[in-house]
């Protein structure tokens, strides 16, 4: 029995593992860089390792270190949350030989969907659509310009290896192929260390969706049902929502039943995912498949009440399944949406800094995953996520609704965020009507980032500004001995609102 697992990560994906530790009566183990001393998956875990540096390479990626860690700690078993070594054969090879059980697939699962030529060799096999493309990897430049005059414009150029969107390059002429082929080889040798390239035909109007699978090793596999994935930047998701307002019901079926032949075709075990890209007619294809646990796993734990996790767990510690496909059902609604320390006037460039004041939103239906608190400061070495905002309503038209209220209450100062963004994505005609897919941030550029109007936010943010001068002014007489009308310290003297002009 596992009693004891170490997490291989960092932030909020590490402290989301703990708590589910914590509820199951497992201790956990954090691991940290120098940079991450006073990060709260540290301060939550009941013990903790420093593992080296801030550069990942050097403690987050560092195999050895991280494998050292476990047998100090006596661990039982690594969780590899996403990101940074979760989807590395090599890791979880180094974890059997150590004996120390690693909570995810098999190595060899691992590699198998890794390579996506090897991936979709594997689904044509398995009778799961894939996108006319090619099945073996780009030899040279001229090779890849032969092979798109004959698939046709538009071709998408992909890393054999890839992930997040490096790697990856949307050609529509010929005169494109070289330049794309170049560099997609080159981004993708320095972010995953090999420059295998290979081309699939776009599909224009996608939406992108994935079915979350579970399998155990006892041969039984089931789906979750599928997340709406579309609105994405650069090919990353930004928001979430599970049910697909695309997706009908004979649909979610076939497409159930694929991604379910399409793990066991690989003797899957654990929570993965399989993604597919869906066009305009609702012809879907595989496009990839994540063997690890997916950022917006929340959403799908919202509307089917499992904790994915747990359920991670249980099929470590070679449980069998507890759950049956027949009583797998969507009920409500649930949205995710990613808030990240970004200048998104800026190009989205990250905006690590010191949180000065933090309000987060609570009430029914509503869920963070985070990992940061008032005085903290994001390190300028790892991804800008701060976390994640869920929530929960028994439709969608009510999950939208709750959702712009939850991100009005969201408040960080200190360092800019995307949350301004994100309240207008949820204002956005074709996201409410759901009548969106991946190209909806290019089709509505203009209103996301040059918005209307927002005197409400602008005038919030003027009283926060009036408020904090008059507790300083307050304070200052106070502590002078000048304050001649003894009021409080951190009380107003007057708030008012007329005519959009502001008092004090």
């Amino acid at each position: 029995m596992i009693r004891k697992i170490l997490i291989a990560n960092r932030g909020e994906i590490a402290v989301r593992v703990m708590r589910s530790c914590r509820e199951m009566g497992i201790q956990s183990v954090a691991v940290f860089s120098e940079a991450d001393r006073a990060a709260r998956h540290v301060l939550y875990a009941d013990e903790a390792c420093l593992i080296g540096p801030a550069a990942s390479k050097e403690s987050y990626l560092d195999i050895e270190k991280i494998i050292q860690a476990a047998k100090l700690h006596k661990a039982d078993a690594i969780h590899p949350g996403y990101g940074f070594l979760s989807e590395n054969a090599a890791f979880a090879r180094r974890c059997k030989e150590e004996r120390i059980i690693f909570i995810g697939p098999a190595p060899e699962t691992m590699e198998a969907m890794g390579d996506k030529i090897s991936a979709r060799k594997r689904m044509i096999e398995a009778g799961v659509p894939v996108v006319p493309g090619t099945q073996q990897p780009l030899q040279s430049a001229e090779e890849a310009v032969r092979v798109c005059k004959e698939i046709g414009f538009p071709v998408m150029l992909k890393a054999s290896m890839g992930g997040g969107g490096k790697g990856m390059r949307l050609i529509y002429k010929e005169e494109e192929v070289v330049e794309a082929y170049n560099s997609a080889r080159s981004e993708s040798l320095s972010s995953f260390g090999d420059d295998t390239v290979y081309l699939e035909k776009f599909v224009e109007e996608p939406h992108h969706i994935e079915f979350q699978i579970l399998g155990d090793n006892h041969g039984n596999v089931i789906h979750l049902c599928e997340r709406e994935c579309s609105v994405q930047r650069r090919n990353q998701k930004i928001v979430e929502e599970s049910p697909s307002p695309f997706i009908t019901a004979e649909l979610r079926k076939d497409m159930g039943e694929k991604a379910v032949a399409a793990a066991k075709a690989v003797h899957y075990s654990g929570a993965g995912t399989i993604e597919f890209l869906v066009d305009k007619h609702r012809n879907f294809y595989f496009l990839e498949m994540n063997t690890r646990l997916q950022v917006e796993h929340p959403i799908t734990e919202e509307v089917l009440g499992v904790d994915l996790v747990k359920e991670q767990i249980r099929v470590a510690n070679d449980e069998p399944l507890h759950i049956r496909q027949e009583e797998i059902a969507q009920r409500g609604h649930a949205i995710e949406c990613r808030i990240c320390a970004e200048d998104t006037e800026a190009g989205f460039m990250p905006s690590p800094g010191v949180i000065r004041q933090l309000t987060e939103p609570n009430g029914i239906g509503v869920r963070v995953d985070s990992y940061v608190y008032e005085g903290y400061e994001i390190p300028v070495y790892y991804d800008p996520m701060i976390g994640k905002l869920i929530v929960w309503a028994t439709n969608r038209q009510y999950a939208i609704e709750r959702m712009r209220r939850v991100l009005h209450e969201y408040k960080i100062t200190g360092l800019k965020t995307n949350i301004s963004y994100l309240r207008r994505i949820m204002d956005t005609t074709d996201f409410v009507q759901g009548k969106y897919d991946t190209s909806f941030i290019a089709k509505n550029a203009e209103q996301l980032q040059h918005p209307v109007s927002e005197s409400g936010t602008e005038t919030e943010n003027v009283a926060m500004i009036a408020a904090y001068i008059d507790y300083l002014i307050n304070l200052e007489e106070n502590k002078s001995g000048l304050a001649s009308d003894n009021r409080p310290i951190s009380r107003w003297r007057e708030f008012g609102l007329q005519k959009g002009v502001l008092r004090i």
